[in-house]
């Protein structure tokens, strides 16, 4: 039987040749097999051919330049010549004369797969060009054969033409070289700072032995020196600088392990290697080598030239020294120190080491630098070293942090200049957690009731130390990093003893401070470069910025406070009065006298100078007491002398001008600084007989049971200083009217800096 015919038309077959239905929607955008496969082809061959094209137009240049490199030439402000460097120093070695360890160094940190892959690494070059042309950081990823081509065929420019002709030149360079020839070239190419060109220069400038003597420990720290040269000395580099030195040292020891190169067991055994102390090439005596060392760290660290950049040549650096200026600064510090040291008879004074800046409080450039007696003798710049503390100057950071942030004392009155403080040595902090911190003056002398001028005036630790407090110990770093000091400052942190200067600061970076407080509160980081040229072309520098630290009637009240540390006979920086200007300043004294320092200004310069004691040799730091023939040590002798010596010259034959004052401050017709009542024990000198010597910093906190305050003490009046071994002079008006004692007023604090009693500023 036949079954009907379904309902409805039957479906339409398509007829033979005919095509599939057209694709509708988004399957429209979907190519066909046939497109990709057509595409692919196209491009496979487009690429070969453009390959090839590329491997038979790329041709391999000579040998650049750079065994002939230009010298750079650094001039003064003016113009006039300060020094040439540059010549490279390298001697080329062969691969025999250059130790296993030394070469496995090298391969561990810069290409384990040198001898058994090619010569590129095709992810890591295309990870970089993307990254040049996109306009982001510099990326690395090259093989050992990429850096030989760049170092001896290129330039060291970032850009994509230059890392594809990179590309095309290294494998040709693979085809006709073997790998050692490769390898070799590339160790005596490279460069590993203090102008040493090549490892077997490397190892002469760091060892003082040929390339072939080199052991595993040397070759590693040469290895490591590969990725950035000056950072990684580890004579002459910050405290981050060593670390990073030293993790880069171990990470190429354990990249050795790795591959069977070095067993574990020696690599256990293994120290970092001593290395010699850096010598400055000739032509850098005096001071030429600290300002050509202090000019290229400047450069290299704001990124606008690398090391290996500069090792070129062919650069022209314009300094913002003032060739005049820079004569007075080492004129000074000659005739003021070098000149009355008789190391032969005193061996303290052969450990005496003076660095000091000069800045333009205005706009920041450096305008003088003296970083040791030779560069050429003692190589480490003592104006820009950061392993000494900086003592008592930090004080004037203090006083700001106080001031600017409306500070009260443990009672609850906000701090002024007349804020009255109890003096007395070893007094325990109050209001800090744990055990109180109970810091001496120096020579254990108490002042009783003072007031934080006269504390100012006589760098009284105990005082300072409950300002501190008071302000709070965070506000204080918070401040110094505000006015200048690097957030990275060793030692920059918030703890109890922070405003006596336990942090290493360097003596730039403290000008750079006291030029922000010159300057009413505007902070503009130092600059050293004026301008730069390459082969006749300007280099862009990056532009000095500017910023409000803090108010300008905070910086006008703290110089004012400063000026009472110089005109005030008992003060202890009173020597600089011998300035006969206006002058602002704070001396400092560290622990163990290892440094002593004079941070000062005028209207129109600040100056920093410190002394360090370092012991010839091994570098370790030890104390100037007597250095000079002088009994103890101070901020207020030999900083103070060349900071005097220094200012008369530098500013002979200009206008006197004055600080601006404070808003409502007047000054008084007094002689003398105000006294104020004391509560000093029976038997405890209440203020200074004599300029005193300079409060050493603490950062160690001492037993607090030493002493502790009585809470009812009479007042009694505090006697005037009376100054001595100084000039007479017609006396200075007091920067603030004496106050009007009151009693101490009921507190559940011990007496200190919050429960003693305060008086007003008057308004004058």
């Amino acid at each position: 039987m036949f079954r009907s015919a379904p309902n409805g038309p039957l479906p339409r077959l398509p007829k033979l040749g005919t095509s599939r239905p057209r694709r509708t929607g988004w399957r429209r955008l979907i190519p066909t097999w046939r497109v990709t496969l057509v595409g692919s082809l196209v491009c496979t061959v487009l690429g070969t051919g453009l390959f090839a094209l590329g491997l038979v137009l790329v041709k391999v240049p000579d040998a650049h330049a750079q065994a002939t490199a230009q010298s750079n030439t650094w001039l003064y402000q003016d113009g006039t010549l300060l020094a040439r460097t540059g010549q490279t120093n390298r001697q080329n070695v062969g691969l025999d004369k250059i130790s296993q360890d030394a070469q496995h160094a090298a391969l561990a940190a810069e290409d384990r797969n040198f001898y058994h892959e090619g010569a590129v690494n095709l992810k890591g070059l295309t990870r970089a060009a993307f990254a040049t042309a996109t306009g982001g950081s510099t990326q690395g990823g090259s093989t050992i054969t990429q850096q030989y081509v760049k170092n001896t065929y290129l330039n060291q420019k970032q850009t994509v033409t230059r890392k594809v002709k990179e590309l095309f030149i290294a494998l040709k360079v693979d085809a006709t070289e073997t790998k050692d020839e490769v390898l070799s070239g590339y160790l005596n190419t490279s460069y590993y700072g203090r102008g040493a060109y090549g490892i077997q220069a490397a190892a002469q400038a760091y060892y003082g032995i040929d390339a072939a003597q080199l052991n595993a420990a040397q070759g590693a720290y040469l290895a490591a020196l590969l990725n950035a040269p000056s950072a990684y000395d580890v004579s002459t580099a910050s405290p981050t600088g060593k670390q990073n030195a030293t993790n880069r040292w171990n990470y190429v020891l354990d990249g050795m392990v790795q591959e069977n190169w070095l067993s574990a067991s020696d690599r256990a055994a293994i120290t970092f290697p001593e290395v010699k102390e850096p010598k400055s090439a000739p032509g850098l005596a005096g001071q030429a080598g600290y300002l050509v060392n202090a000019a290229t760290e400047y450069l290299t660290t704001h990124n606008v030239l690398t090391d290996a950049q500069l090792a070129q040549g062919g650069y022209t650096v314009r300094l913002t020294v003032d060739p005049k200026r820079q004569q007075d600064l080492d004129a000074a510090v000659r005739a003021q120190l070098t000149d009355r040291l008789k190391p032969d008879s005193r061996p303290v004074d052969a450990a005496a080491q003076a660095g000091a800046v000069s800045l333009d409080p205005k706009t920041g450039a450096v305008v003088a630098l003296y970083g040791g007696q030779d560069a050429t003798k003692h190589w480490i710049d003592n104006a820009t070293r950061q392993d000494y503390q900086a003592g008592s100057t930090f004080k004037a950071i203090a006083l700001a942090a106080a001031l600017e942030s409306g500070a009260k004392t443990q009672s609850g009155r906000t701090i002024t200049p007349q804020t009255v403080y109890d003096g007395r040595s070893n007094r325990p902090v109050v209001g800090g957690r744990g055990t109180p911190y109970a810091p001496p003056n120096d020579g254990n002398k108490s002042y009783g009731q003072i007031t934080l001028q006269q504390a100012t005036d006589w760098s009284v630790n105990s005082a300072f130390a409950q300002l501190a407090q008071d302000t709070g110990l965070e506000k204080v770093r918070e401040t110094a990093v505000a006015l200048g000091l690097p957030a990275d400052t060793p030692g920059l942190t918030a703890v109890s003893s922070i405003a006596l200067g336990s942090s290493t600061p360097s003596v730039l970076e403290m000008a750079g401070v006291y030029a922000t407080l010159d300057n009413g509160g505007r902070q503009t980081t130092p600059w050293l470069v004026k301008s730069l040229e390459h082969e006749g072309e300007n280099v862009a520098l990056p532009a000095p910025k500017t910023t409000q630290a803090v108010s300008e009637e905070t910086a006008r009240t703290v110089t004012s406070m400063l000026q009472g540390v110089v005109s005030d006979p008992g003060g202890t920086g009173y020597r600089a009065k011998e300035l006969d200007r206006p002058a602002a300043g704070k001396t400092g004294t560290t622990d163990d006298l290892k440094s002593v320092w004079f941070s000062g200004y005028t209207p129109e310069l600040v100056t920093s100078v410190a002394l360090f004691g370092q012991e010839p040799g091994s570098g370790k730091q030890v104390s100037l007491d007597g250095t000079g023939g002088a009994a103890g040590a101070a901020g207020g002798n030999f900083p103070a002398r060349i900071w005097t010596a220094y200012m008369a010259a530098a500013l002979d034959g200009q206008p006197v001008t004055d600080f601006p004052e404070p808003a409502g401050r007047g000054r008084s017709s007094a002689e003398e600084p105000a006294s104020t009542p004391s509560s000093t024990p029976s038997g405890t000198p209440s203020a200074p007989a004599s300029t005193p010597a300079e409060q050493p910093s603490t950062p160690a906190e001492p037993d607090p049971s030493s002493s502790t305050p009585s809470a009812t003490a009479s007042p009694t009046r505090t006697p005037k200083p009376t100054p001595t071994q100084t000039p007479t002079r017609s006396p200075d008006p007091t920067r603030w009217p004496t106050p009007t004692p009151t009693p101490p007023e009921p507190s559940r604090e011990p007496t200190n800096g919050g429960g003693a009693s305060q008086q007003a500023v008057p308004t004058g």
